[in-house]
């Protein structure tokens, strides 16, 4: 068995080391430890605690997949429901299909008995309209929200620098790997944005046969590359781990044009190997590992390159 999480999976990370402990199988696990992060309003990327939209509205996008069987389940642009990782693990259970967004999300959700709930911070809110207020002239910011959102993107985004996700990687007791992630997306991201954390592939992939990977920040970057799966294909093909994640670094350095700046990559294999690494993030990433020899979860300095 063995556990990594991203440095802000602190409120839950424990709660699945326990439910792998009791020999619990399959990314169940991982979501009831997530759940608990997006519930916790100190964590700024993720659940409650997370930034609105350009409009003020509060997205969020999750997923999960069982790397034992490769189902997948995600939501994207979910409004009013969380947990939305609990939300992702239905649409696996429950549906053909493997990722629902907007409108679509939130009715499946309160289908399954979650609750819509407000979901936007008061100081959130504040924020969001104080930030709105020092980049909109005053005629603009009058007609809000009839404007153009475009030309914002850069200028409300950049300042806030929160896109990270919460990212939970999992083998348990039957070397089932497992991946679930979760996030409220970039702080005054365009409405409707995803980023990597509800595509397969890009943002997290799992398959007990090799490995795992997720990634956090900037989710553009790996949705292009496919950076996940890229680096469970090299496992497949019979890199090291440490070959796998340094061969989907250097595919990301290749990217030139676009939106580009931090990744964060956090990957397991089947032999029990774990990688962290921060991708132009700087040398102060962290993140939780826990494996059976250990007393207590630790929390370790990622590799950087």
């Amino acid at each position: 068995m063995i556990l990594i999480a991203n440095s802000e999976a602190w409120p839950g990370f424990q709660t699945t080391v326990d439910r792998l402990r009791a020999g619990e199988r399959g990314p169940d696990p991982l979501v009831a430890g997530i759940s608990c992060v997006e519930r916790e309003v100190t964590v700024r990327s993720v659940g409650y605690g997370g930034w609105p939209n350009m409009l003020g509205e509060m997205e969020f996008d999750a997923g999960v997949m069982d790397g034992t069987t490769r189902q997948v389940g995600a939501v994207g642009a979910l409004r009013d429901v969380v947990p939305a990782s609990a939300v992702a693990l239905q649409v696996m259970r429950r549906l053909p299909h493997v990722l629902l967004t907007g409108d679509g999300a939130r009715r499946f959700a309160l289908e399954c008995g979650f609750a819509a709930e407000p979901t936007l911070l008061e100081d959130s809110r504040r924020v969001w309209w104080e930030r709105l207020e020092k980049e909109l002239p005053p005629a603009d910011l009058a007609a809000f929200p009839d404007i153009p959102l475009a030309p914002l993107s850069r200028a409300i985004t950049d300042p806030e620098r929160v896109r990270d996700t919460t990212v939970f990687l999992g083998q348990d007791s039957g070397g089932g790997l497992h991946a679930a992630t979760s996030t409220s997306g970039w702080a005054w991201k365009y409405p409707g944005r995803l980023g990597d954390s509800p595509i397969a592939g890009a943002g997290f992939y799992a398959d007990s046969r090799f490995g795992a990977a997720a990634c956090t920040h900037t989710g553009e970057m790996t949705v292009r590359c496919g950076t996940a799966r890229s680096i469970v294909l090299a496992l497949q093909l019979g890199r090291t781990l440490r070959e796998a994640v340094d061969l989907a670094v250097a595919d990301l350095a290749t990217l030139d044009l676009g939106f580009l700046a931090g990744v964060v990559i956090h990957a397991l294999d089947a032999q029990g190997n774990h990688e962290v690494v921060s991708f132009r993030c700087g040398p102060a990433i962290r993140y939780w590992y826990w494996d059976p020899s250990l007393t207590a979860p630790e929390e370790r300095v990622a590799r950087t390159v």
